[in-house]
């Protein structure tokens, strides 16, 4: 019996650009069924890796698998339809006039700003997932007239709609309020409880938005593997002090992180 690929595998990654080394030969595996977090300050590599595993950015060394397929022998074209991503960015290639159903279904061939209006067994689906990111009413309501928080939700209907195999959210709380963002928080926990939902990377600069469904962490800096495995050994006071070069203090209250700076 052959065993399973691992969805994401790293080896050796090395990215140079110019006189500058933003990754420094990482090595990093990802299993089925297992939800990552990835954290790192500013410059730590983090953009960088996810451009690697999008096919956006050309490793300068080392390999790189996704679903099996190696970088470089594979059509990262086609390879793209099968990994989402959640990121302020995507929030600001829609037009204003498109609606949240037509944001969803355009989820269903990687495209974005459908020029014609989602009919028949596309728009139903588009409806249904929709439902399930609870957000059903907003159907027919433009982009423009959504809350940061109903995008996000919008965003993530999206990817489910073109049933990706793993999902990349790409700091998804950046732009919400405390309030949006424990709704969103809430949402999200729905959805990773979900035997449907694919693997999921969530990338982050704040430990309280690391809920417990995510079990292990990579911590990068300066471009190289600061620590990874299970989260209860990386998000620690000592790694994340070192990770963010500051004192800071880390610990876990009623299942979530809390980290406080180390002011005197």
């Amino acid at each position: 019996m052959k065993r399973p690929f691992p969805v994401i595998s790293v080896q050796d990654l090395v990215v140079r650009r110019g006189s500058t080394q933003i990754l420094n030969g990482l090595d990093w595996s990802v299993k089925e069924r297992e939800h990552w977090v990835i954290m790192g300050a500013n410059g730590s590599g983090k953009t960088t890796l996810l451009s690697c595993i999008t096919g956006y950015v050309t490793p300068s060394r080392g390999k790189l698998f996704v679903l099996g397929r190696q970088y470089g022998k594979s059509d990262w074209r086609e390879l793209r339809k099968e990994v989402g991503l959640v990121s302020p960015r995507i929030r600001h290639w829609i037009e204003d006039h498109q609606t949240a159903v037509e944001v969803v279904a355009s989820g269903r061939n990687a495209e974005l700003n459908l020029w014609h209006p989602p009919r028949g067994t596309l728009r139903q689906e588009a409806i249904h997932l929709l439902e399930q990111v609870g957000c059903q009413r907003l159907a027919d309501r433009p982009w423009a007239y959504l809350s940061q928080g109903e995008r996000q939700r919008v965003l993530i209907g999206r990817a489910l709609m073109a049933r990706y195999k793993i999902l990349i959210l790409d700091e998804p709380c950046s732009e919400l309020d405390p309030v949006a963002r424990e709704k969103f928080l809430e949402f999200l926990t729905r959805l990773a409880e979900s035997e449907r939902t694919p693997n999921l990377l969530l990338v982050t600069h704040h430990v309280e938005e690391i809920l417990p469904y995510f079990g292990a962490e990579l911590v990068l800096r300066d471009g190289i593997a600061l620590a990874q495995g299970p989260i209860e050994n990386v998000i620690t006071t000592s790694v994340l002090s070192q990770a963010l070069d500051f004192p800071i203090t880390v610990r876990r209250q009623r299942g979530r992180f809390v980290l406080r700076l180390s002011i005197k």
